[in-house]
């Protein structure tokens, strides 16, 4: 009784809201036009966020807190050039990958065209203030005040020198090589595409080498100067490479990134913007048809204008409080149309099924009680799925500005179909009662005298005159809709059908069973060139890197942090056992080595390890380089001890190195907490990696759980409880199978991917709660019969929908960009199985499982038999009786 009571006085309010809109239409159509333009000035102040980091990275993260305390040991900056990462290097720099078409790039003359590039990026110039910049001043220094360049052009080097000298050749080793001064240096990172000859003893071909620049940047002036470096060192290389044909060069710079990143938003202009005509031009088809009075192809552009005023309102808004523009944004605009189009074709479709011959006020009125309570209900559920995505608790930035606009853009969304489209709807009404060319707003004439006018003329003024004021009379006119006679003279009927049923409920059981195989190989996809624009220079060094780099990790900062006992031979066993199993650019092992190839045994007393240390082994040419290795503090009694040092790891790689480095990531966090030397690892490509998965998920997890209180709550605002039952499976069927089908298409779980995960929730209710809520509401014939007008109701409103909206995203598919594939392919996935739940699987179901029509007919047949009156009339010698008896 309650609901009941509360689902009228909500239609009740609406109704009056209606009336209220429909006396006051010129306001309520000029005012959110004047917002729209006033709030759309502010683009002035559009600016683009540039710290992909700060977007794409998890915000708390264990990685993070190390990387804080490994910089205040040794500083990343400083160290960068040891701590190698492909995409996430910290600071200014440039790097390329240089390939041979033919060959190996070890042959001599592809060893003289890699010096001589290597010559020609040095003396790059960048004019500034009146003064050349060159790469010798804008250098990482070394502790010699020497330019810090890759070991491997050293390598080659040696290799020109022996050849020009009539020497033999020096054996190159793999991936830790030892060079002429006898230091030992990993060039896993820098030689790739390796074929060693007998083992590992030798290099024999390379088809790829890759040389990295570190530039400094300690002041504005010098961070201005590196960014323009960056730029010029990507032309020089593509000069370069126009001259020397035999080589392949793949660029990358700090900025590289980003650049890329924003590309996404300047190659989709153009597909948008066809995306936009397309769109509107099958939104206008849709709402056409054959009589020129009933026709409304004006509402169908006016709904998109609807949503394009709410989208340029929210960015004004968004421009206002400062906010910072980045590409992933490109799906706020699809968040609304999905929504806008839902509720401006559920108008539509109510207008037809009102009566032509009341006034417009009152029939808008009918159209706002019947269509704004479920709109309002799916609005009130988007505001709350992406309100909590939009909260602290998100720990991917994007994820949480994502959420935080879309909410606001899809509550302007409602105001203004609520306001400018109702408007515009009075306008249309009255055009329609007044029997007015819906194009031309001419007066159409009646038929006799339509007969006396020529055949074009004829065709252009056909409509259908409802002389009698019945209430099938509008109906039978709106039936020469396309879509309205399908669905109601074919459709119907097909998908009821006793032998379509087990065929519909087979497909859907093939349907779960795509899923689950799709749900169980889910991955996360922490790459960041799922980000980017395709055809860009980050995707061309990604490709190059995967291909030929892929053997080994990045480096891995082993840091100790705490004072061990390093000359304990259990430490040093501990030590160790942690590192085996990695190639290791280790002082401690090194010094171990040293001090067997002095008879000298490893177990000393602290004074004397250290003193050797200090005054031995740091002294030689091949081991001063480890001197940054080692940070060491004067005690009281005047001994030097070893307060923390670090040592370089790398481990052997598949093609599945991000995979296998979130692994390893975990692996090693759990032994530095059993480990009784405190340690632990850093690499600033961990800062993307760490909690990632969890991160990611997150929003998608809270949003659905709080998709499901609110219809857990709102069951009181229901007409029947098992409408919110039926949301809830619905909801979770389209979520199961969106997922199982987006990782059948190579789509990973992503920032990107989340966010259309989150929404395919609000587009299923959206799409299901219309159709749903009319089933329940019906109290009288069978539940085929139900099916069917609910079905014949919203099913049309809801078939336009896909189709503009699908229509719309196929544009999405055409935009070079990883970024754009991943939203096309979420989006349209949730379209087409939200659609196949609607139209079919619910459809079907429903004509077998609850609520079941047969209680609701004996509930009201007995409640009639209660109320039955019978009337006798009496009739006695001196009076008539009219005895009035209830049975």
């Amino acid at each position: 009784m309650l609901r009941q009571v509360l689902h009228e006085g909500l239609r009740t309010s609406f109704h009056k809201l209606g009336h209220f809109v429909a006396n006051h239409p010129v306001f309520f159509a000029s005012a959110p036009v004047l917002i729209s333009i006033l709030l759309g000035a502010s683009f002035s102040r559009y600016r683009i966020e540039e710290n992909v980091e700060y977007l794409l990275a998890p915000k708390h993260s264990l990685a993070k807190i190390e990387g804080n305390l490994v910089d205040s040991l040794f500083p990343v900056n400083r160290s960068k050039h040891t701590l190698y990462s492909d995409l996430q290097t910290p600071g200014r720099y440039g790097r390329v990958i240089v390939t041979s078409r033919r060959g190996s790039v070890l042959d001599p003359h592809q060893v003289n065209s890699v010096l001589k590039l290597h010559n020609t990026i040095t003396q790059i110039q960048v004019p500034m203030l009146g003064f050349n910049y060159t790469f010798a001043h804008l250098c990482l220094l070394d502790d010699s005040k020497s330019c810090i360049v890759d070991d491997i052009l050293r390598v080659l080097e040696e290799m020109r020198s022996a050849r020009v000298s009539n020497h033999s050749v020096p054996t190159l080793h793999y991936p830790i090589t030892k060079l002429k001064d006898g230091r030992e240096a990993y060039i896993g990172h820098q030689l790739g595409g390796v074929l060693a000859g007998g083992g590992r003893d030798g290099v024999r071909t390379a088809r790829a080498l890759q040389l990295t620049y570190y530039l400094q940047a300690a002041s504005p002036l010098n961070e201005v100067v590196a960014a323009s470096w960056e730029l010029l060192f990507c032309k020089e290389l593509e000069n370069f490479g126009k001259a020397h044909l035999e080589l392949s060069l793949y660029p990358f710079t700090s900025s590289s990134l980003q650049r890329d990143f924003q590309r996404t938003s300047r190659v989709s202009e153009r597909p948008l913007l066809f995306s936009l005509a397309v769109c509107l031009s099958l939104a206008m088809l849709c709402c056409s048809m054959r009589d020129c009075v009933r026709t409304k192809p004006w509402l169908g552009l006016l709904a998109l204008v609807t949503i394009s005023l709410a989208t340029l309102t929210s960015a004004g808004i968004f421009n206002l409080t400062g906010g910072k523009y980045n590409s992933t944004y490109l799906g706020i605009p699809f968040v609304m149309l999905g929504h806008g189009l839902f509720g401006t074709f559920e108008m539509l479709s109510s207008w037809r099924r009102t009566r032509e011959d009341q006034h417009v006020k009152e029939r808008v009125a009918a159209v706002f009680s019947d269509c704004m309570l479920p709109f309002t209900a799916s609005t009130a559920l988007h505001v709350v799925t992406f309100g909590i995505g939009a909260s602290p608790f998100t720990n991917i930035e994007a994820v949480r500005l994502f959420c935080q606009n879309a909410c606001i853009s899809v509550l302007f969304n409602y105001l203004y179909i609520l306001t400018f489209y109702g408007s515009n709807l009075v306008f249309a009404g009255y055009l329609e009662n007044n029997y007015r060319h819906s194009l031309f707003c001419r007066r159409v004439p009646k038929p006799e005298l339509l007969q006396q006018k020529p055949a074009w003329y004829r065709f252009l003024m056909y409509t259908h005159y409802n002389e009698e004021a019945t209430e099938a009379g509008p109906l039978r006119a709106y039936e020469s809709h396309l879509l309205v006679a399908f669905m109601k003279r074919y459709y119907c009927d097909w998908i009821t059908n006793t032998y379509v049923k087990p065929f519909v409920v087979l497909f859907y059981l093939v349907y779960v069973s795509f899923a689950l195989m799709g749900y169980l190989q889910v991955s996360e996809g922490s790459d960041l060139s799922n980000v980017v624009a395709t055809e860009t220079s980050t995707i061309a060094y990604t490709h190059a890197q995967q291909r030929y780099f892929s053997s080994y990790s990045p480096v891995i900062g082993f840091y100790i942090y705490e004072s061990i006992e390093y000359w304990n031979t259990s430490v040093q066993d501990d030590l160790l056992e942690y590192t085996k199993g990695f190639e290791r650019i280790s002082w401690f092992e090194s010094y171990l080595n040293y001090l067997h190839g002095l008879n000298i045994t490893t177990s000393l007393s602290r004074s004397n390890f250290t003193e050797h240390l200090r005054s031995g082994f740091l002294r030689q040419p091949r081991f001063v380089h480890f001197s940054d290795d080692i940070i060491f503090a004067k005690r009281a009694d005047g001994e030097f001890d070893v307060v923390a040092s670090r040592m370089f790891l790398v481990a052997k790689t598949t093609e599945n190195k991000r995979e296998e480095m979130s692994i390893l990531l975990d692996t090693l966090r759990k032994l530095s907490l059993t480990s009784r030397v405190k340690f632990i690892i850093f690499n600033p490509s961990f800062v993307y990696m760490d909690r990632y998965a969890s991160s990611v998920g997150a929003p998608l997890k809270n949003s659905c759980i709080a998709a499901l209180f609110l219809l857990f709550f709102s069951t009181f605002l229901a007409a029947d409880p098992l409408v919110n039952a039926w949301l809830t499976v619905t909801v979770a069927s389209v979520e199961f199978g969106l997922v199982g089908f987006m990782t059948l298409w190579r789509v990973e779980l992503d920032c990107v991917s989340v966010l259309c995960l989150i929404y395919g929730v609000n587009y299923a209710v959206d799409s299901s709660t219309p159709l749903v809520s009319a089933f329940a509401l019906g109290r009288e014939s069978t539940r085929t019969r139900w099916v069917k007008l609910a079905l014949e109701r919203h099913g049309v409103p809801a078939l336009q929908s896909y189709l503009c909206y699908g229509a719309a995203l196929l544009p999405l598919a055409a935009v070079p960009s990883n970024l754009t594939r991943t939203l096309f392919r979420c989006l349209f996935l949730t379209a087409i199985i939200t659609a196949f739940h609607c139209l079919a699987i619910l459809p079907v179901l429903l004509t077998f499982l609850p609520p079941s029509k047969k209680k609701c007919r004996e509930r009201k047949n007995a409640a009639e038999n209660r109320e039955e009156i019978e009337c006798v009339e009496m009739v006695d010698s001196t009076r008539v009786v009219d005895q009035i008896t209830t049975v």
